[in-house]
């Protein structure tokens, strides 16, 4: 039976300040615990710049990148230096995430262990995609990718995640936040007394990165997800 596994590399992890680091995978760990609740989610972070995840049901696993991505996006670093190119790239693009489907023939939360194809599938573009990631000048073309068995699947939601990217890199902090929570189930009304903030500020934020946009290429991949695996 195919499960998703998810890999992730926060970009210019090194250029943070140790109180900054400490902050950010506060934060995180506490986004898995919260998406261990909403989708049934395993996640964990390595090195503290490493992130894999297992996903029960495949077709969760693009609303569960998504929520990562804008989660990070939104989080608010004390990064002063904007001449820095490194830190730029950080607060431009935040993490690196590819999303592998396949079988998953070892998994123990326990004892930490996410074994088989699916794992091994999104740990390798990662691995692929971060070659530039303790060089001085960081080059950041694609951060969202995903592989499975099926080359026509793959080749089918390659340009979805590439717009999905394009909307999200441009996105101000707010609108990260406002598009983690919608994706985590939340309505604007809900949204808007968990920020204080008015439900038309909400829906500005909402429009300024594209959620109906977004939320269709979720949609549209739950739907081929469920019907083709």
């Amino acid at each position: 039976m195919n499960r998703a596994a998810i890999s992730g590399d926060i970009i210019a992890y090194t250029s943070l300040s140790s109180s900054e680091k400490t902050k950010l995978e506060t934060a995180v760990i506490q986004l898995l615990k919260d998406l261990s609740i909403r989708f049934g989610v395993y996640g964990r972070m390595i090195k503290g710049d490493y992130l894999e995840c297992y996903i029960p049901d495949p077709a969760d696993a693009l609303r569960v990148a998504l929520a990562i991505k804008s989660y990070i996006k939104s989080f608010s670093l004390e990064l002063n230096d904007s001449k820095d190119k490194r830190i730029k790239a950080f607060k431009t693009y935040g993490i690196r995430l590819a999303i592998g489907i396949g079988e998953i023939s070892r998994f123990d939360p326990t004892k930490g262990i996410i074994d088989g194809e699916a794992i091994y599938f999104s740990g390798r573009i990662i691995n692929e995609s971060r070659s530039t990631s303790d060089k001085e000048r960081i080059v950041v073309k694609n951060t969202l990718f995903i592989k499975t068995n099926d080359e026509n699947l793959n080749s089918e939601f390659e340009p979805v995640l590439a717009l999905i990217d394009a909307l999200i890199s441009k996105a101000t902090a707010r609108q990260c936040k406002v598009l983690c929570l919608k994706l985590m189930g939340n309505d604007e009304d809900a949204i808007a007394k968990k920020l204080q903030l008015f439900q038309s500020t909400i829906n500005q934020h909402s429009t300024g990165i594209g959620w109906n946009a977004i939320e269709k290429a979720v949609l549209h991949y739950e739907r081929v997800i469920k019907i083709k695996l």
